[in-house]
């Protein structure tokens, strides 16, 4: 008996592992856009990764005998107003734009998945006030809230994250709620109810599972959100600071002073950051399209 449960155990997951073989083996065969786009992310992921040994010098490594050189052999991209390595720069600069991305997304679009279930599965009077402060923080600007909360806590990579994960929780939340509120009512959680099970273990076990395809979409997409916006806050003076490299600090300063002298200092940094955000778009485009039954083929 136990022989038997164990083979229909790894048939299951073997059934399961092929479908899901499939379906990547269909996104890359159908949608050509999503398939560069999360190549392109995958490119940024390995080169902050591995920044230190792909990056040709030292991000803070000086050379004054070259300020503000053209891109040649020595320094393909150029060097900056201090002599440093565009190239290098931008190399380093998209592991802090991944590290941020990656963390404020995830965090704000998972604290986003559970606000809203919950709050779709609660119903009444905590739905109520859920969707009051829901509504309160949608009514400002992402850039605005941003700009407010690290005028409060300040600068650096943690207060960053935390500025741009605030204003990420009512956005998916609200998605989130409008898929969940379909299910608070289906048989599957109804016989849950019935058997006593708290209700941490039905929004973890039987809501959550079956909201995953808004969560994947706006996950994909607060990724290129959260890149430029902590591209915008650095550029402002209001994100991360000297002398860690990151894309908008790039922007600012020296870029804006010898834009006409030097303008590899803002093209290739703007290029970085526009291609980024570019390729989070077409993959989370691409997998909206594949996760959505209403836009599935």
């Amino acid at each position: 008996m136990s022989e038997t449960i164990q083979k229909a155990g790894i048939a299951d997951t073997e059934t399961r592992s092929s479908y899901w073989w499939k379906e990547a083996k269909r996104f890359l065969r159908t949608k050509p856009l999503g398939t560069t786009g999360l190549i392109i992310v995958l490119a940024y992921i390995i080169i902050a990764i591995f920044a230190n040994q792909v990056a040709p010098y030292h991000p803070l490594d000086t050379d004054y005998a070259n300020l503000l050189a053209a891109p040649s052999l020595a320094h393909w991209l150029g060097t900056d107003d201090f002599g440093r390595d565009v190239l290098t720069r931008i190399i380093f600069g998209a592991r802090t734009a991944m590290l941020i991305g990656f963390t404020s997304a995830i965090i704000g679009a998972t604290a986003g998945l559970f606000i809203g279930v919950a709050s779709a599965y609660f119903g009444g009077k905590i739905d109520q006030i859920v969707q009051r402060l829901l509504d309160i923080l949608l009514s400002f600007p992402l850039i605005i809230m941003a700009l407010a909360i690290v005028s409060i806590f300040g600068t650096g990579v943690q207060n960053v994250i935390l500025a741009i994960v605030i204003p990420m929780i009512p956005r998916c939340a609200r998605v989130v709620r409008a898929s969940a509120l379909a299910l608070r009512e289906v048989p599957y959680v109804d016989a849950a109810r019935a058997l006593g099970f708290s209700h941490w273990r039905i929004i973890v076990r039987h809501m959550v599972p079956n909201v995953m395809a808004p969560y994947l979409i706006m996950l994909t997409a607060f990724m290129g959100q959260a890149v430029l916006l902590e591209a915008s806050l650095s550029y402002l003076g209001l994100g991360v600071q000297e002398p860690i490299p990151a894309w908008g600090l790039m922007l600012q300063g020296g870029a804006e002073q010898y834009a006409e002298t030097a303008p590899w200092m803002a093209i290739f940094p703007g290029l970085a950051i526009t291609v980024s955000v570019l390729a989070f778009n077409l993959f989370g485009d691409a997998l909206r399209d594949v996760l959505d039954p209403k836009l599935r083929v």
